[in-house]
């Protein structure tokens, strides 16, 4: 591939809803560029991260490759607050090294070989180029057919050319890399996720980052009555999670003996939501600690016999921070198919000894009245429980 046509490697990224944040847009975008630029560290290579207007540039140091510039492509993908992320060429503010570079960049594509259709579409965010968007686009599009025979399709190309003048270059690029969306993570606060080793709640914790939540895990274990094995999975989860926020941390809480005080209350088919709502009280101790502003949970209403409406506002009244139930309208399926796309689907699969199999009566109350879950709390002395389980939390690093 030749630099001097095609000039310099680098990497666009268009935003999505931040653009819409009017007067406040500028503070979503310094959140975003930092959050890039944290994510590419771990690259190891010097990158220049730019704003312009509506689109971020990265520009990469002398002499890197494509080959780099898809890496890091690949990398800032998992950032959200971005919905597109192309590898593309940095070109001279010239007509003739736009052309150069346009069609040196199609002569590497695979569509050439097979005479796919295509199209050229251009945009001028610097109205002082010689060249109007469509003058640009026939100067280009005809040059490309007269080279290589690629019959013209407007409408539905199987190949598009991109080429976007800006301030001081022009970026030239094929395809992209759809982005996460969303907002940028740490725009909307900090929040605690509750996080077993089921497949509901990694969803739930990135659909939160995904609205600018920067989160952290607290996982409960059934220790000293069942092994470390959910602890391990919870780990999995929280580092596969990471690549979306970064500086991510898991708390884990031993939770076993609590959960036989509850089971030795003597209200089995209660058990299940007076164990929810405990651990609903810890979670909002430890978040009191940490300055979170909000739960998380994978609730999805009617999913299974303890998700009722009634049992959910049951859960509600146990504490004051708000619980974000950002899968409450969602069915199996739909979380699932979320669940394989960021890749925590696998690892929640994996087989483990969850705390909540010690608390399974036959048949779990579906309408739990309030005031009989404060009695039995009443009996547990629960928010003085809930303290001292805060206070035998650990913290897993990443």
């Amino acid at each position: 591939m030749s630099m001097s046509a095609l000039g310099e490697p680098c990497v666009l990224l268009k935003l999505g809803e931040i653009v819409l944040k009017g007067k406040n847009r500028d503070i979503f975008e310094r959140r975003l560029v930092d959050n890039i630029r944290e994510a590419v560290k771990e690259l190891g290579l010097k990158l220049d991260v730019r704003k312009r207007h509506g689109v971020i540039a990265i520009f990469l140091p002398d002499g890197a490759t494509a080959e780099q510039s898809e890496t890091v492509a690949k990398r800032v993908a998992d950032v959200p607050g971005l919905v597109w992320i192309h590898s593309a060429w940095r070109v001279a503010k010239d007509p003739d090294a736009v052309l150069k570079a346009s069609l040196e960049l199609v002569s590497e594509r695979e569509e050439v070989k097979r005479g796919a259709t295509f199209a050229v579409r251009s945009r001028r965010r610097d109205k002082r180029f010689p060249l109007r968007s469509n003058e640009l686009d026939r100067l280009v599009g005809g040059a490309i057919n007269d080279e290589y025979g690629l019959p013209v399709n407007l409408k539905n190309p199987e190949l598009t050319v991109s080429i976007e003048v800006d301030k001081d270059e022009v970026f030239v690029f094929t395809g992209g890399i759809p982005g996460q969306g969303g907002l940028p993570v740490g725009s909307s606060g900090r929040a605690l996720v509750l996080m077993s080793g089921g497949i509901d709640s990694p969803v739930a914790a990135y659909r939160m980052m995904r609205r600018g939540l920067h989160v952290d895990f607290l996982h409960f274990s059934g220790i000293p009555f069942t092994t470390s094995e959910s602890i391990y999975k919870a780990y999995a989860l929280v580092r596969k999670l990471d690549r979306f926020q970064g500086r991510s941390r898991l708390w884990v809480v031993p939770f076993g003996k609590a959960q036989q005080s509850i089971r030795t209350s003597g209200q089995d088919r209660l058990a299940v939501i007076a164990q929810r709502r405990l651990m609903l009280k810890t979670a909002e101790e430890v978040a009191h600690r940490i300055r979170a502003a909000a739960l998380i949970t994978g609730d999805a209403l009617g999913q299974v016999s303890s998700q009722t409406l009634t049992n959910i506002t049951a859960q509600d009244h146990a504490v004051e921070l708000p619980i974000l139930r950002p899968l409450v309208g969602w069915d199996k399926t739909e979380i699932m198919a979320e669940a394989r796309r960021i890749g925590t689907l696998e690892i929640s699969e994996l087989p483990d000894e969850d705390c909540c199999t010690l608390l399974a009566p036959k048949r779990a109350e579906t309408r739990a009245k309030i005031e009989d879950l404060k009695q039995i709390e009443k009996r547990l002395d629960a928010e003085e429980l809930a303290v001292q389980l805060a206070d035998s939390i650990q913290e897993y690093k990443l």
